[in-house]
């Protein structure tokens, strides 16, 4: 028989001494008070529910109860409500990694942002006549110095950059693109769909893998509005191919009076000498032969934030400003000021992550050799890629950490403080360095050392 003194739930903390609890509190400040009380509230009478025919027990079995019920209120909120966003190591080798916010700025441009976002900025106001200016104006400026081009405009990303300019230049009329470029990028989005979407009229020329340029030549009518060129950075054809060059379309674009627009993709601004990035033309380059319109990616290869960087002609690009989709496509001022300030990182010719991937390798083997004497593990040789949809199949050499350890110790790794991300081969777990920051060595060993402790 369970008596009044004995009955375990007559000892279960108060709903406001568990809201004291440090774990409990945290939750305030993502869920709310009034959220976190219902939730304690309604854990704690199920737990009395349970309890009523369970047998009495001591401060032990007490203490082991309400861990559990806060870690079933945690659990059910970050369930329901969704966990916050989380600052995680990145040790896959994979630089742009799409599922884990693909390029991460510079540090000293992430310093720079609290004092543009935290209070007010002249985003649209001129200082010095006081009177309201363009948002535009300093990344244009930036842009056409390091590319070359007339004028430029920033949109959401490279898919709205793209939409604006089919709707701007060729809306119920023909676009002109090869079949091997109809590419499909993240989340099933379609070139097609995007043409589709823009109100234009796809004319697909060429097979899956030969283009010519007398393709494109004999597709051209009275409706044609636009020639399309779409950089695959996804994929790669080998073998028996063929497509028609940037520079033969501008010169077959002259000749029949129209213009000619290529999606870059990737946001290589101007040429790197990476091997895995020869033969890939940065927009610098499609504006010196001549391309009317250009357009790439504020986050992959240029290094900033999710952004569509359209360049180009002054006409051109001063039309699709004035579409009305623009204002719809237009980022933020957190976007501008973050691509500001990496546009001024790559007009300075300033170090950027990217660069990380191709650091020297007596200088990277140094760092590697002390993180695996302190962790006692081994160094291997491994391959580190682009990623983003950059240079796919196009390796690069190098070594990284390995440690004994399964998909339970990659799991331990993901669920640490930080989250630590890597991945298994041959049955060892690999830690690349190169897409980890160096001033994160510490944390990086802390959270693996917990890891393997555990």
């Amino acid at each position: 028989m369970v008596t009044e003194s004995s009955d375990i739930r007559r000892q279960l903390p108060a709903v406001d001494r568990l809201l004291a609890d440090p774990e409990i509190e945290a939750l305030v400040a993502l869920y709310g008070r009034e959220l976190v009380r219902q939730q304690v509230r309604c854990e704690l009478d199920s737990l009395r529910r349970q309890l009523a025919t369970d047998t009495p027990g001591g401060k032990e079995e007490l203490k082991a109860v309400v861990g559990e019920l806060i870690q079933r209120v945690v659990a059910t909120l970050r369930e329901g409500v969704g966990s916050e966003l989380r600052r995680v190591l990145n040790a896959t080798g994979i630089l742009l990694h799409t599922n884990l916010g693909r390029a991460p700025l510079p540090r000293d441009v992430a310093a720079r942002l609290p004092g543009l976002l935290n209070a007010y900025c002249d985003l649209e106001f001129d200082l010095e006549s006081g009177r309201r200016s363009e948002r535009n104006r300093r990344t244009e400026r930036l842009l056409t110095t390091l590319t070359g081009a007339e004028a430029a405009l920033v949109a959401n990303n490279n898919a709205g950059a793209l939409v604006l300019v089919l709707a701007t230049l060729a809306r119920d009329r023909e676009v002109v693109v090869s079949r091997g470029e109809l590419v499909e990028i993240g989340g099933s989005f379609r070139v097609p769909d995007i043409l589709r979407a823009a109100g234009a009229r796809l004319v697909e020329v060429g097979t899956t893998n030969r283009t010519r340029i007398d393709d494109y030549e004999q597709a051209i009518g009275l409706e044609t509005a636009l020639l399309l060129k779409v950089h695959p950075s996804n994929y790669r054809m080998s073998g028996f191919v063929a497509s028609a060059g940037a520079a033969d379309l501008v010169s077959l674009a002259r000749h029949r009076g129209l213009p000619l627009a290529v999606d870059e993709g990737s946001g290589l601004l101007r040429p790197h000498l990476a091997p895995q990035l020869q033969g890939h033309e940065s927009v610098k380059e499609l504006i010196g032969l001549g391309v009317d319109l250009v357009c790439s990616s504020g986050d992959k290869l240029l290094g900033g934030p999710q952004a569509g960087l359209l360049v180009g002609t002054a006409e051109l690009v001063h039309r699709c400003r004035r579409h009305p989709l623009y204002r719809a496509l237009r980022p933020d001022r957190a976007a501008y000021a973050s691509l500001e300030a990496v546009l001024r990182c790559h007009l300075a010719q300033g170090p950027l992550p990217l660069d990380r991937l191709w650091v020297d390798r007596a200088v990277h083997r140094r760092r590697l050799k002390g993180l695996a004497e302190k962790l006692g593990v081994d160094i291997v040789e491994a391959e580190a890629f682009v990623g983003g949809g950059a240079a796919p199949e196009r390796p690069i050499p190098g070594e990284a950490l390995a440690l004994p350890g399964d998909s339970e110790l990659l799991y331990r790794l993901r669920q640490g403080d930080p989250p630590v991300v890597g991945y298994i081969r041959e049955g060892r777990l690999i830690l690349d360095l190169r897409t980890v920051d160096p001033e994160d060595d510490l944390l990086l060993a802390t959270a693996v050392g917990a890891a393997l402790a555990a």
